[in-house]
């Protein structure tokens, strides 16, 4: 019955505006100076202006919420971002800003049908969504999982030429630990067309999507 009633909830999200515009630009201009000693982002020339994107940056630490922002944001690029967060993370204060925000949670182990679903409606709805590939924090690259190509395939083949776009975003540290004052590089690459690989057996493609995303972001990694 448990599993029943889990599979059954709705998702929902919502971004407020005035809240964004409080936030993020208080990150940019106040936060992440004052914290890192330096912060370069390259390629934000390939950010997609319009249409369904996912992102998919590295996870190396929990600033990385605040960074992806800080690289291709709706103060920035016009585009407000949505992100998929794990369930733990949608608590107390933080989980108020990030609900507000326009994240939503997911089970990573057990994703429910309501937040697989979500996800696409907010794709077919040409929405900015972000997604940390690894699943986790890691200090060095690891396996993507297969969850955000199948995601993103099932996106495209919902709805005849959505064309949804991966753009991967490298997030760099100069200490594993990101310390005080802290150097970053932020690098967003070349949009991945997920519809390339949407004439593939949904599984061949999922795994070739995967091994394609993977090596691109760690050739930023060496």
């Amino acid at each position: 019955m448990e599993n029943s009633n889990l599979l059954s909830q709705s998702v929902r999200s919502r971004c407020l505006p005035w809240l964004a515009s409080i936030v993020y630009p208080l990150g940019r201009y106040l936060v992440l100076p004052v914290y890192f000693q330096q912060i370069e982002v390259t390629g934000r020339e390939h950010f997609p202006t319009r249409g369904p994107v996912i992102i998919a940056a590295t996870h190396r630490s929990r600033w990385d919420a605040l960074l992806v922002p800080c690289a291709v944001g709706q103060d920035i690029t016009g585009r407000v971002l949505r992100f998929m967060v794990t369930a733990d993370e949608i608590k107390g204060i933080q989980g108020w800003f990030i609900r507000r925000l326009g994240g939503f949670p997911i089970n990573t182990r057990h994703p429910t049908i309501a937040a697989l679903r979500h996800s696409v409606e907010l794709l077919q709805q040409r929405e900015a969504l972000v997604i940390f590939p690894e699943g986790n924090i890691y200090r060095q690259a690891a396996d993507l999982k297969p969850g955000l190509a199948r995601l993103a395939l099932q996106a495209e083949a919902s709805q005849p030429g959505l064309n949804v776009q991966i753009v991967p975003i490298s997030i760099q540290y100069s200490k594993p630990l990101v310390p005080w004052r802290t150097a970053v590089k932020i690098h967003v690459c070349n949009p991945i067309p997920v519809a390339e690989y949407v004439s593939e057996h949904p599984k061949q493609g999922a795994k070739r999507l995967t091994a394609d995303l993977e090596r691109i972001l760690r050739s930023l990694s060496i």
